[in-house]
């Protein structure tokens, strides 16, 4: 893609800081991966990838231990956690659909957050927030920005 992937980063809660500048660097290193219906994308407990997802087109099921526990489309993002942790993966990602995704491994991400800080904090901030949803025992929603850190 020509003009990069800004425009759908943009929506992400993670990157809704982001200046277009930043939008548009980042979106140099995502590249666009297709999956077919029926096929996992990650798999819980394997070290399936260090890739971050965003859904371009289609839609997916998430599972853990084996129970669905969310349904993604357009939009939604899965894989945040393996951006920094490098670890087995939390659920199965599955599609359901033709599933057109951009993805970016964990090493490309790791450069852009060294030569950007300030997506350090917003990163600490969105995590905050997935733990805090975690302990209250629900995932939290997609493209809901995460909740401000007091000090």
């Amino acid at each position: 893609m020509a003009t990069g992937w800004a425009d759908e980063l943009a929506g992400v809660p993670l990157f809704s800081g982001l200046s277009q500048r930043q939008l548009r660097r980042l979106g140099r290193d995502f590249k666009e991966r297709s999956f077919r219906p029926g096929t996992p994308i990650v798999r819980q407990g394997h070290m399936s990838g260090v890739d971050f997802f965003v859904i371009v087109d289609g839609e997916v099921a998430v599972t853990v231990d084996g129970k669905e526990v969310a349904r993604l489309g357009p939009g939604d993002h899965f894989g945040e956690l393996a951006l920094i942790g490098e670890r087995e993966r939390s659920s199965t990602v599955t599609a359901l659909s033709d599933v057109r995704c951009i993805a970016i491994a964990s090493w490309h991400f790791r450069r852009f957050v060294n030569a950007n800080p300030d997506v350090s904090w917003k990163l600490l901030q969105y995590l905050v927030g997935l733990i805090g949803a975690q302990q209250a025992g629900r995932r939290p929603r997609q493209n809901q920005r995460p909740p401000k850190v007091e000090a």
